[in-house]
């Protein structure tokens, strides 16, 4: 009777398992789909000026290699604020035309956005001076 109750526990165990497997690969491909990965390219982009040439291809490696454990760090926190079955509908939206349209233009958005955001900013400085005066 033991050895029954623990085969079927060890069941149940090995099925969440999995199930929080597959939640956590689908949030990761939401996560991709999003954007949020072309960002991380343009996050090296940026950095690339910073890095000599003749270093940037093993930088690029290594910074490669770190992705997988921030990709799992950002799926823990979507896991805890939407369900499985969220994801999935997040996953049917970025499959559709408009959703890979945002996926694919994700990146220059984002430049784009930068750039707005500097020219604000240098604005806001402006303002900004003339009130502390």
């Amino acid at each position: 009777m033991k050895k029954i109750i623990l085969s079927v526990v060890l069941l149940l165990v090995a099925q969440l398992t999995i199930a929080q497997d597959e939640f956590k690969a689908d949030v990761i491909k939401v996560i991709k789909a999003s954007g949020s990965a072309s960002q991380m390219e343009l996050a090296k982009d940026q950095i690339k000026a910073m890095i000599p040439e003749a270093k940037f291809e093993e930088f690029s490696k290594e910074f490669d290699e770190t992705l997988p454990s921030l990709y799992d760090a950002m799926a823990e926190n979507y896991m805890t604020s939407y369900t499985h079955d969220d994801v999935k509908e997040m996953l049917k939206f970025y499959e559709s035309p408009v959703g890979k349209k945002i996926s694919d233009t994700a990146s220059e958005i984002l430049k784009k956005n930068m750039e707005s955001g500097k020219e604000w900013g240098m604005a806001l400085q402006g303002m900004m001076m003339k009130y502390m005066e």
